[in-house]
C-alpha cells in the first residue's frame, strides 16, 4: 500500500516554526503533564508522522499533541486505524474513560480543580500553592530551553486557568487565596512572554490584560513587576518606544525595586533597551550605569524567583546592553557586551544564547568584519534558528544587511548557499 505524506502536519509545523526535534520535545513535555512521566519521542518519531508511516499515534501521545497544537488529531492529518486515507475526516471513536485518564493522570492540580465546591470540606493550603509554584518553575525551565513556542504559551495559559479553578475547589484563608491569584498571574505572565518571544503580539496583549488583572488580586509584588516589565518589552518589540518606557516606568517604580536592587537592575537595563530605539545615547548610558550600580548593591544570596536567574549573575544586563548598543549603532560596545553575555549565560539557556550570537554577528558586520560575522552566524545550530522566531528574525536581518553591503562578493555567495541549504525560513 502506498504511504501518503502527512501534508497537514508538515504545514502546521512550518507555519509555527517547529522542527521534528522541537515538536518531539514539546509533545514529550505535554505527555509528562498529562501522565506524570515525560514522553520518549525523538525527531525520528515525528518524521514517521510526517512521512505517513504512523497514521494514528498512541492515545497519550495523541492527546499531548492536541494540547500542544490546539487542534484535533484529524485536523493534523492523522487517520484512525482502519479508515482509508480518502475518507472524510471526522472525530475518531475513542473510549472517553481512557481519554480522561490521560488528561488527569499525574496532575493533582487538575483533579483538585474538578472537585465540586458545594458541600466540600476540602481546604486549599500552602501545599497547593507549592505545587503550583513547581509547575511555574517548569514553565520557566521550558522557556529557557525552547523559547516562545505555542505549546509553552498554551500550557501556561491552561495552568493559569487551573489555578483559578483551584479557588473554587474548597475553602482557604485570604492569604492563601492571594497566593493562588499570584500563581495564576505568574502563569499568565509566562503565556504573555511566550507570545512576545514568538512574535505573536496580539496574543501577548490579551495575556497581558489578564495577567495585570490577576496581579491586582495577588500578594506577589515580584509578579506585578514581571508583568509590567514584560509589557515594556512587548511595546519595545512592537516598535512603540514611548509606551515601552511608560510601562517599564511602572515596573521600576514598584516598591520591590527599592527592597531588592536586583529588580531595580532589571528595570534600568530594560529601560536602556527602550531608549536604544529612540537613539538617545545619553539615556542609554545613564540607564545602564544605574543598572550596574543596582547589581553591585544587590545581595547575591537572596532567594529570588527562577525567572531572575539570568539577572542575578549579570547575564541579562549584558544582553540588554547588547540590544541597546546595537540599536544605537555602537557596534564595538555591542560586541563587547555580546561576549560578556555569552560567558555568563547558563548552558540550558539555548534561546538566549542563539539570540545573542545572532546579535554578535550583527555587531561584527557593523564593524566591516564580514568574514568573522558570517562565521559567527553560521555557528548557530540551524534548528535553533528555525525554532525561535526572534532568532529567525535577527538572522533574517543579518542576511539583508550582508547583501546590502556586498551583494556580489564571494563571501555573500557562500552565505547564500549556506542559508538556502539550512535556513529556508529566514526569507
Amino acid at each position: 500500500m502506498t504511504t501518503l505524506r502527512n501534508a497537514a502536519l508538515e504545514a502546521w509545523m512550518k507555519e509555527h516554526g517547529y522542527s521534528s526535534n522541537s515538536l518531539a520535545d514539546a509533545v514529550n513535555s505535554a505527555v509528562g503533564d498529562l501522565t506524570g512521566r515525560v514522553g520518549g519521542l525523538d525527531g525520528s518519531s515525528v518524521r514517521d508522522w510526517k512521512a505517513g508511516r504512523v497514521r494514528w499515534p498512541k492515545s497519550a501521545t495523541r492527546v499531548a499533541l492536541e494540547k500542544v497544537t490546539g487542534l484535533p488529531a484529524t485536523a493534523l492529518g492523522f487517520l484512525p486505524r482502519g479508515r482509508a486515507p480518502s475518507s472524510a475526516p471526522a472525530p475518531p471513536p475513542e473510549d472517553p474513560v481512557e481519554r480522561r485518564r490521560f488528561l488527569t493522570a499525574g496532575t493533582a492540580l487538575a483533579a483538585v480543580a474538578a472537585t465540586p465546591s458545594s458541600g466540600s470540606s476540602r481546604r486549599v493550603g500552602k501545599g497547593d500553592v507549592d505545587r503550583l509554584q513547581c509547575r511555574f518553575d517548569e514553565i520557566i525551565a521550558s522557556d529557557h530551553r525552547h523559547g516562545g513556542q505555542p505549546g509553552i504559551e498554551q500550557k501556561a495559559a491552561w495552568l493559569a486557568d487551573e489555578a483559578l479553578a483551584l479557588q473554587s475547589s474548597g475553602s482557604a484563608t485570604q492569604r492563601v487565596r492571594a497566593y493562588v491569584y499570584g500563581c495564576a498571574a505568574a502563569f499568565r505572565s509566562s503565556a504573555m512572554w511566550a507570545a512576545i518571544d514568538g512574535r505573536r503580539y496580539s496574543d501577548a496583549v490579551r495575556h497581558m490584560r489578564e495577567a495585570q488583572a490577576l496581579a491586582e488580586m495577588a500578594a506577589d509584588p515580584a509578579i506585578k513587576f514581571r508583568i509590567w516589565s514584560h509589557a515594556g518589552t512587548l511595546y519595545r518589540h512592537m516598535r512603540r518606544p514611548s509606551e515601552a518606557v511608560a510601562a517599564n516606568d511602572v515596573a521600576r517604580n514598584l516598591l520591590i525595586t527599592r527592597r531588592d536592587p536586583m529588580f531595580a537592575c532589571l528595570g534600568h537595563a530594560r529601560q536602556a533597551a527602550c531608549h536604544g530605539l529612540t537613539g538617545d545615547t545619553t539615556a542609554v548610558q545613564r540607564a545602564l550605569g544605574h543598572a550596574q550600580e543596582s547589581l553591585d548593591r544587590a545581595d547575591p544570596g537572596l532567594a529570588r524567583p527562577a525567572w531572575m536567574i539570568a539577572v542575578s549573575n549579570g547575564a541579562e544586563l549584558e544582553s540588554l546592553a547588547l540590544a541597546a548598543h546595537l540599536s544605537l549603532g555602537n557596534f564595538e560596545q555591542a560586541e563587547s557586551h555580546a561576549h560578556r553575555s555569552l560567558a555568563l549565560l547558563r548552558p540550558h539557556m539555548q534561546r538566549d544564547r542563539a539570540l545573542n550570537v545572532a546579535r554578535l554577528a550583527h555587531a561584527q558586520l557593523g564593524q566591516d568584519e564580514a568574514d568573522i560575522a558570517v562565521a559567527t552566524a553560521m555557528s548557530i545550530p540551524p534548528d535553533l534558528v528555525a525554532r525561535h522566531p526572534r532568532v529567525t528574525a535577527t538572522i533574517a536581518g543579518f542576511d539583508r544587511q550582508l547583501r546590502a553591503r556586498a551583494a556580489s562578493s564571494t563571501l555573500t555567495r557562500a552565505w547564500d548557499e549556506y542559508a538556502h541549504a539550512h535556513l529556508a525560513n529566514i526569507a
